[in-house]
């Protein structure tokens, strides 16, 4: 239990604090025109500040996380970006601590490379009336704001401008570049094989184009279609010819036995019999040079038997190169097709979970809350005046602390360029 001293100490301490209190409110009450004009004047100002200072406005998009499929692609596109942009330079000396791929994409998407391609592509230097590139990246890099949710890895990019069709222009900006550059610098196992077979389908193609006209060319000179089947029907028909030209020759030997050789029948019977032998001449190609080169055709259907295996020979050749490169030619072009697939499904694609938004309504500046804060504010520094000029006042002349401040403001009004011009001849305040 508290001593009568100590409790009577105690009454008297709050008595004081409440007379205080009072003194206060009174003194607060006696400049209450004072606060009043002050809190106006405050409430004034900061309304125009408030509507002077120029809206902004914010454009969202959300991107969803690339499937464990793209993690190879994302790798490889991370070491080949630390070469170009040097946002991510540290990011790819890094990769194998990286957290998630979404990580990557904000790194690509605070790279240098994406920037002055906004920079470019907005005019950015001349909005942000920056001297210099680097100027104009970190203006850029203070409009834009980009963010992971760790637990569902969402990427949100954030886009605050003046103008709302820019700033969803530009936020749109964002995902396109993005996904231009992981696509352009992926460097991946199935992108190598797909520019492997393509430069070999190329050289492949122009082998199967130089054989097919060769072979066409060789075909079309020695009327030779197909051997095999040429060869056949030539075989054919010479067995036919050769049995008719032995049966014609009994026959003939059997009119000369019977007529003269003046006889009209003995006459055609030998007629027929050098006809037969002209065609037998003609399919044994009898007097033909067996050079392919200096041969002529003495048929221009069909090539003669004794030019049948020279000719077999080459056309076996070229017709065999020509298949080959023909299988050749199919199966790189099935291989082909699987290694852009593969790329396709290892390249890393932007997924817009929320494309950008056309915003409606300004994010920045809150106006009602400048203004009551302004307006607080003056009033708090009315209130801090009162009680300062009351505690001047109130304070002994001869106290060293008023008379130490009365030189400061005295040395400090002669040092400005007005001080001596309009005087200030009142008391001076704190």
């Amino acid at each position: 239990m508290l001593s009568a001293d100590s409790a009577q100490q105690l009454a008297l301490d709050q008595h004081a604090a409440r007379e205080r209190m009072v003194a206060h409110l009174r003194l607060l009450w006696q400049n209450r025109r004072f606060l009043a004009r002050v809190a106006g004047a405050g409430l004034l100002f900061f309304v125009v500040v408030a509507l002077l200072i120029p809206s902004r406005y914010q454009s969202v998009a959300r991107l969803m996380p690339p499937d464990n499929q793209s993690s190879s692609g994302l790798a490889m596109a991370a070491a080949a970006l630390s070469g170009q942009a040097s946002g991510l330079a540290g990011l790819a000396g890094d990769l194998l601590g990286i957290k998630s791929t979404s990580d990557l994409f904000v790194g690509i998407l605070g790279s240098r490379t994406v920037a002055d391609n906004l920079i470019h592509k907005f005019n950015l230097q001349k909005l942000y009336h920056a001297r210099r590139m680097e100027d104009a990246r970190k203006a850029l890099a203070s409009h834009t704001d980009t963010a992971v949710d760790r637990k569902s890895q969402i990427i949100t990019i954030t886009v605050t401008d003046k103008n709302p069709q820019r700033a969803e222009a530009m936020a749109q900006a964002y995902v396109e570049e993005l996904n231009r550059l992981v696509a352009d610098v992926s460097t991946s196992s199935a992108r190598r094989e797909r520019i492997f077979l393509e430069g070999r389908l190329q050289a492949v193609n122009q082998d199967l184009q130089s054989a097919e006209k060769e072979f066409s060319q060789f075909a079309s000179k020695n009327t030779a279609i197909d051997i095999k089947e040429q060869g056949k029907a030539m075989f054919d028909a010479a067995t036919t010819l050769q049995g008719e030209y032995i049966a014609g020759r009994s026959e003939l030997e059997g009119l000369r036995q019977i007529y003269t050789d003046q006889n009209v029948r003995v006459r055609a019977a030998q007629a027929r019999m050098g006809e037969l032998q002209s065609q037998l001449n003609k399919l044994g190609g009898k007097g033909e040079s067996t050079s392919l080169e200096k041969a002529t055709l003495v048929d221009p259907l069909y090539p003669s038997i004794r030019k049948l295996p020279l000719l077999g020979v080459t056309y076996a050749d070229l017709y065999r190169r020509t298949k080959v490169q023909e299988v050749v030619f199919e199966t790189l072009t099935q291989e082909y097709e699987l290694a852009k697939v593969q790329e396709a499904k290892e390249i890393p694609t932007v997924k817009v979970l929320d494309p950008p938004n056309l915003p409606d309504k300004k994010s920045f500046p809150p106006r009602t809350l400048i203004v009551v804060l302004g307006t607080m504010l003056a009033f708090s520094f009315g209130v801090a005046w009162v009680f300062g000029s009351a505690l001047w006042e109130g304070t002994d002349p001869a106290d060293p602390r008023k008379v130490l401040a009365q030189e400061v403001f005295e040395t400090a009004r002669a040092a400005l360029p007005w001080g001596g011009r309009n005087g200030f001849k009142n008391e001076p305040r704190p």
